[in-house]
């Protein structure tokens, strides 16, 4: 069994400033996935300025952006393992600060990407490699904010703690939705399509700014113990800990998809089957948010008090039978799309609100973030990232019934694994 469950453990010293610690966790956070998650909500803007259009398939451009958003999660697991490396090497805040101005610099660059019909094919590869430099800025992110997070938090407090991974991660993408919905509703679609869509991208690189210098006092949560012990070699979590590993990427298959697809796809996916006023899902999509981000610290104490497997039940097993029927029952209202992503993000919440503690409480310190970063980020690359396009192609192949049951399969074989799940929310974190 993993070194949790033994009794040797050493501990870091308390963490002086709580709150101080949750605000630099959840700022930074909150900026990486603003920028990461602007690229979905204007999705369609940057289709149409970036590449060449089809004259045989008006989904080919809106086919290919969803492609890049997928290339972009296939540099997440080499994020989590340089930047999970780094976090276990030369600590948290190291590696939390580098993640930071690393996503900063490529949303500018994806804010200055031409267009097509100024610069030909140049226009798609810029947006691919700033996308491919997102990807492994979110993925080291994941890594050393989780560990952070989870090593910050106080006795009995480590679900309330992660609970503030996705309230952040959430908030990055309100803001990135809000912002979003404020330019398709006040600007006309020739100055969006013209410099509209850029503007996000630009103010999302100003606010890493922001998120650097508040990281910059952050206090380091490995113990000296660790610090000073030597150093772990790069794939040393995935040759000494291969079970843990692969019990990461079960818990989450089934969460990663169903989070894409809640949070964000659904917009598209009801706006290409139901012909939803783009607007309208993207105001929808912001409302249910805000209740999302609302919900997970309630999940999250309600894991400290009754344990980590209950929620992931609930959510798991709820996702496999409600998945087909609420994505069926959308229909042209913008009040069914509210209602069908609300009850989603009621059931997501079993499992966003405590993900990051059940995978600290997974992998011992000397390889935490970079155990947990990279068959969690791969996990998330091979059904999160590809989730916008899978729905996308079943739609172009004339069988977008099928997305539903892709969605509902997944979370019913990770129920199964959450069924074998040692609870580990009442055991004592090794640091």
């Amino acid at each position: 069994m993993v070194a949790i469950m033994t009794g040797m453990h050493t501990e870091a010293p308390p963490t002086r400033r709580p709150v101080r610690q949750l605000l630099a966790a959840s700022v930074g956070n909150a900026v990486e996935w603003y920028d990461w998650y602007a690229y979905t909500f204007l999705a369609t803007y940057i289709a149409d300025q970036v590449f060449p259009k089809s004259t045989d398939n008006s989904l080919v451009p809106l086919l290919s952006t969803f492609a890049v958003f997928a290339v972009g999660f296939f540099m997440r697991p080499v994020g989590g393992l340089l930047m999970g490396a780094i976090a276990d090497r030369r600590g948290r805040r190291a590696a939390l600060t580098a993640t930071i101005l690393l996503m900063g610099g490529s949303s500018l660059l994806v804010g200055l990407t031409p267009t097509y019909a100024a610069a030909g094919v140049l226009a798609p590869v810029v947006l691919v490699v700033a996308r491919l430099l997102q990807g492994l800025s979110v993925g080291g992110e994941f890594a050393a904010s989780t560990t952070f997070l989870v090593e910050s938090a106080g006795p009995g407090r480590r679900g309330l703690f992660s609970s503030f991974q996705y309230v952040s991660t959430t908030a990055g993408q309100l803001v990135a939705s809000g912002v979003a919905a404020l330019l398709v509703n006040t600007l006309s679609e020739e100055r969006m399509n013209g410099w509209g869509w850029r503007v996000p991208f630009v103010l999302g690189a100003v606010l890493s700014l922001v998120g650097f210098w508040i990281r910059q006092g952050a206090q380091e949560t490995r113990s000296a113990e660790q610090l000073k012990a030597p150093r772990p070699g790069l794939f040393e979590a995935l040759r000494r800990h291969p079970r843990e590993s692969l019990l990461i990427c079960g818990i989450t298959a089934g969460g990663t998809i169903a989070y894409y697809t809640w949070t964000s796809y659904l917009p598209t996916y009801a706006e290409l089957n139901t012909g939803l006023d783009k607007a309208d899902a993207l105001l929808a999509g912001t409302i249910s948010l805000a209740f999302f981000a609302l919900l997970q610290p309630l999940g999250g104490l309600l894991s400290d008090r009754f344990g980590r497997r209950p929620p992931l039940l609930f959510f798991g097993v709820g996702f496999a039978l409600l998945s087909v029927p609420l994505l069926h029952s959308l229909r042209d209202s913008f009040a069914v799309l509210l209602l069908v992503q609300c009850a989603g993000m009621i059931l997501l919440t079993g499992f966003t609100s405590i993900s990051a503690a059940v995978n600290a409480e997974i992998f011992p310190p000397r390889v935490r973030a970079a155990g947990i970063g990279f068959p969690y980020s791969l996990t998330v690359a091979l059904f999160g990232g590809t989730a916008p396009y899978v729905g996308t192609l079943f739609k172009d192949l004339g069988h977008a019934g099928l997305f539903p049951w892709y969605v509902a399969v997944l979370c019913l074989l990770s129920s199964l694994v959450y069924l074998r799940l040692p609870e580990t929310a009442h055991k004592e974190l090794e640091r």
